[in-house]
């Protein structure tokens, strides 16, 4: 969009600071133009107030025509591609596994061995979780990070990371990465320099010289650990200064009301775009913005960051993608990818937390009333955006569906809430699970849930007691999962071990940065000889393997999986059952009925309920896409086998 004003003043910058020129320079001139306007704007929305306004927008100009000149030849080809092919990232040829470096591998260098397993089970996109340097203790896992552009050593090293990048660009393998946006460890070079008295630094950070605003700001912020970090900031004894610390006392938040930190941040994210990673994943978005009187989440300048830092990777390095770390209610998650907008302008992916806890709630309840008005409840996401589907992933589990959601399914929220985390603590009597609560608030008895798939599933009990029945509802339970995660609609996500089955770790309780965080109960170490049990027909390991690897190669061939706004409930008379419609214009399969049955017993489906949706029945059957194995049909009803999803050709 032309607009005189800031397009004189992007004049003025390219004037006052000498420009490459030449054809390879055509497309970043292009770009520039093209979303110079909305870079100016959201500029002068956020900072237009400070004097420094024009020589902070040259800097921010500066960096994206620095980072564009260090992308490489076959970065910009592959721009050029996604440009051409704008929702690459939305068919359903895409499949991914989320993991830690160092518990699937070792370390970088070894993970390239591992890239066969990985296209053994079909996976094509790889979010490796934080690598980046941080201290040895005080780490969050990787979160608090104290060098944005350095490989811990504990990984390997920057050479090791590029050597694995080109090994999966030879696979057609695509990389997601880290980007922490929210904070820094507080041994991060900004943070050192800030403790010696920088002020420089110090205003890179929300740093107080008494409890007046700390307090203030406090008074209307929740609590993200109550258990070991509670509050919202910490006293820095160097500095004499009360620091902002919203997660942990050595993560320091960032102060993006300083557009210095925003521009660092900027060149970080293209730093990594440059080394060829295809998808960043922001961290911990909702919190960018802090405003006294609010909770400090989900505020409309965290968003105006988010679209800031789109608009300039579009014009550095428009071929790369971000998904938003971002766990809340669903009429907030939404906005992650972008109001008043057609396509996303924030963030392209958002993970869909929303529909991890309400299939946890069906799997504990063996009703699907909350799942189905759970799932009515998410708004419909914009044309060229997509979601993370996930069963688990390395953080804790949290309820986050609606109250209003859970009273219209007949359910009262604070008991309901009590039950879910007293079964899969294994507290409740008819539980198998073997999970713990995490984040427990003392002041409200809200708490979230950790462990891995496989125990809260009920794998990890009934192994211990040898009970058979209990290990083949475990294994179903996991199967049903990953079924609903690869055709609601999105990405699916797979979390590193629970394609075999792997069980809860205790193993942390021995480190003692890890031992007071119990989500490292699901962060595993695998053991690649327990691995390659997945190929001895009759184990745990062989008989969840083969399933979701099947399913993975099925869900490839079905087009009307692709994720185009194209899924449509199906309302279902038997609580038991949730359904649903998926449909485009062309392809394989382009219409498919999904329906899942989470009670332990067999059901029925009227096929009348489907009479709209045209199944497609040979020779008077049905046949399961997923498995190839005939539907069994009664009395005009489809008979559902216990913890049983199917996808029917329609």
């Amino acid at each position: 969009m032309y607009e005189q004003i800031s397009h004189s003043l992007l004049n003025d910058i390219l004037t006052e600071v000498k420009q490459p020129k030449g054809e390879d320079w055509q497309h970043f001139y292009t770009r520039l133009g093209a979303n110079f306007y909305a870079i100016y704007s959201l500029f002068q929305h956020l900072y237009g107030q400070r004097e420094d306004f024009k020589p902070q927008l040259a800097s921010l100009v500066s960096v994206l025509s620095r980072q564009y000149a260090q992308r490489a030849p076959h970065l910009r080809l592959k721009d050029l591609e996604r440009e051409k092919n704008h929702d690459w990232f939305m068919q359903q040829k895409l499949v991914g596994m989320a993991l830690y470096c160092e518990g699937f591998a070792g370390n970088l260098a070894n993970m390239k061995d591992k890239l066969a397993y990985l296209q053994e089970l079909g996976v094509n996109l790889v979010h490796i979780l934080p690598i980046c340097d941080c201290p040895e203790q005080a780490n969050d896992g990787g979160y608090a990070v104290r060098d944005f552009r350095k490989v811990d050593p504990r990984y390997g090293s920057m050479e090791d990371l590029e050597q694995l990048i080109a090994a999966m660009q030879q696979c057609d393998m695509l990389l997601t990465l880290d980007v922490v946006a929210n904070h820094t460890s507080d041994q991060h070079a900004w943070a050192m320099n800030a403790k010696n008295g920088e002020q420089r630094y110090q205003d890179y950070y929300y740093m107080y010289p008494d409890r007046t605003l700390p307090d203030m700001f406090e008074a209307s912020m929740p609590e993200v650990f109550p258990e070991h970090a509670p509050g919202s900031f910490t006293f820095n004894a160097e500095t004499g200064k009360w620091v902002m610390t919203v997660f942990n006392d050595y993560q320091w938040d960032l102060n993006y009301s300083n557009p210095a930190v925003l521009i660092e941040i900027v060149d970080i994210i293209l730093f990594w775009a440059n080394k060829g990673v295809d998808i960043l994943r922001l961290d911990a978005v909702a919190f960018l913005w802090k405003k006294i009187g609010s909770t400090s989440q989900n505020e409309r300048e965290a968003h105006l960051i988010l679209q800031l830092l789109k608009d300039c990777c579009q014009v550095t390095a428009p071929g790369v993608i971000f998904i938003a770390e971002a766990i809340v209610a669903p009429l907030e998650i939404i906005k992650y990818f972008g109001e008043d907008a057609v396509n996303a302008k924030e963030c392209e992916i958002a993970y869909n937390a929303t529909f991890m806890a309400l299939l946890w709630d069906a799997v504990a309840t063996k009703n699907t009333v909350l799942l189905t008005n759970g799932v009515k409840d998410l708004p419909e996401k914009l044309d060229r955006a997509t979601w993370l589907n996930y069963v688990r992933c390395h953080d804790d589990i949290g309820l986050g569906f609606s109250d209003q959601a859970i009273i219209a399914s007949g359910f009262e929220p604070v008991s309901h809430r009590r039950f879910l985390v007293d079964y899969y603590t294994g507290q409740y009597p008819d539980s198998n699970a073997r999970g713990f609560a995490f984040g427990v608030n003392r002041k409200t008895g809200d708490a979230r849930i950790s462990g891995a798939l496989a125990s809260l599933a009920g794998l990890e009990t009934a192994l211990a007691n040898n009970d058979q029945p209990a290990i083949d509802n475990a294994i179903l339970t996991i199967v049903l999962l990953h079924n609903l995660i690869m055709s609601f609609g999105g990405i699916p996500l797979i979390y590193y071990g629970d394609s075999v089955g792997t069980l809860n770790n205790d193993g942390y309780l021995q480190d003692s940065s890890k031992m007071h965080d119990n989500r490292w109960v699901h962060r595993p170490t695998l053991d690649w000889e327990v691995m390659a049990l997945r190929n001895e027909p009759g184990t745990v390991q062989q008989r969840l393997f083969s399933q979701i690897k099947q399913m993975i190669a099925m869900r490839k061939e079905i087009a009307a999986f692709a994720d185009l706004n194209n899924r449509e409930l199906i309302d279902m008379v038997n609580p038991h059952l949730f359904a649903f419609h998926r449909y485009v214009q062309t392809g394989m399969n382009p219409k498919v009925v999904v329906i899942a049955n989470f009670d332990v017993h067999p059901q029925r489906a009227a096929l009348h309920l489907f009479k709209q949706k045209n199944l497609q029945k040979a020779e008077g059957t049905l046949i399961d896409l997923c498995s190839g194995q005939t539907v069994q049909i009664e009395d005009d009803a489809i008979i559902l086998p216990k913890l049983t999803a199917y996808w029917l050709a329609a």
